[in-house]
C-alpha cells in the first residue's frame, strides 16, 4: 500500500466525520463548521488526484463564499433549537428508508463494471502540456453537455424560487407613495406636536396625599 493509498482513506474518514457531524449536530453553526470541514478535506481529496483547479474552487467557491454567507445567516438568525428538531425522531424511519435506498443505488453503481473505477486512480504519466481546466471544459461542453445544463436550469429554478418567496406580496404592506406625500397640504394633514403639562391620575395623588399625611403624623409623634 503506497502513501498516496493510505493518504486518500485518512481524508476519506476525516469527510465521513465531517459529514456525520453535519448531519447530527445540534448547534447550527456546528453544523455548518462540519460542513465546512467536509469541504476543505474533499478539497484535498481532489489535490490528491491531481485535480487543482476543482480543488481550488471547492475552497474559494463553497468555503469561501457559500459556507461564510451560512455561518453568518445562522449566527444572525435567532433559531430556536429545541422547536428545530421537534420532529426529529417522528421522520427518523423515512429518513432513514431514503438513507438506505440512497446508499445501495451508490453501491451499485460502484459495483457496476462500466464505471471503470480504475480510471478514477492517480494520473501517473501525466504529460508536460497536460492542462485538467481545458479537459474539464471539454468534457463538460460535449460528452455532458445535457447534464450540465440540467444543473444550470435547476439551479436558476432554485434562484426564481428564492426571490419569489421574499417578494412574495403581502394583505397589508407597509408602503407609503410618494406622489401622495407630494400633494399633502403643508396646512392640513400634518403632524403638530403639543406642550402639555403632565396630569397624574387621581389614584397616585391619593396615594402621595396619604404618604405625606403619615409622614406629618408620624413627625408630630416624634415631637
Amino acid at each position: 500500500m503506497t502513501f498516496s493509498t493510505i493518504l486518500f482513506y485518512i481524508l476519506a474518514a476525516i469527510v465521513l466525520y465531517g459529514a456525520v457531524g453535519t448531519v447530527v449536530s445540534k448547534n447550527p453553526v456546528h453544523a455548518a463548521l462540519h460542513l465546512v470541514l467536509t469541504f476543505c478535506v474533499s478539497a484535498m481529496i481532489w489535490m490528491l488526484m491531481q485535480a487543482e483547479f476543482l480543488g481550488l474552487t471547492l475552497v474559494v467557491v463553497y468555503v469561501g463564499a457559500v459556507m461564510v454567507l451560512f455561518l453568518f445567516v445562522v449566527m444572525m438568525l435567532n433559531i430556536d433549537i429545541e422547536e428545530m428538531r421537534a420532529g426529529f425522531w417522528r421522520h427518523a424511519p423515512v429518513a432513514g428508508i431514503v438513507g438506505v435506498l440512497l446508499a445501495v443505488a451508490l453501491i451499485l453503481i460502484l459495483v457496476n463494471p462500466q464505471t471503470d473505477l480504475a480510471a478514477f486512480g492517480l494520473m501517473k504519466d501525466v504529460p508536460a502540456d497536460y492542462n485538467n481546466i481545458r479537459d474539464l471544459g471539454r468534457q463538460i461542453y460535449t460528452t455532458y453537455l445535457l447534464p450540465f445544463e440540467l444543473a444550470a436550469v435547476l439551479l436558476l429554478l432554485g434562484m426564481v424560487a428564492a426571490i419569489a418567496l421574499v417578494h412574495r406580496k403581502t394583505a397589508n404592506p407597509k408602503y407609503i407613495s410618494p406622489g401622495d406625500q407630494v400633494k399633502v397640504n403643508p396646512n392640513v394633514g400634518r403632524m403638530r406636536l403639543v406642550k402639555m403639562q403632565p396630569v397624574k391620575p387621581q389614584a397616585e395623588l391619593d396615594a402621595e396625599a396619604a404618604l405625606s399625611d403619615g409622614l406629618k403624623q408620624e413627625g408630630e409623634g416624634k415631637a
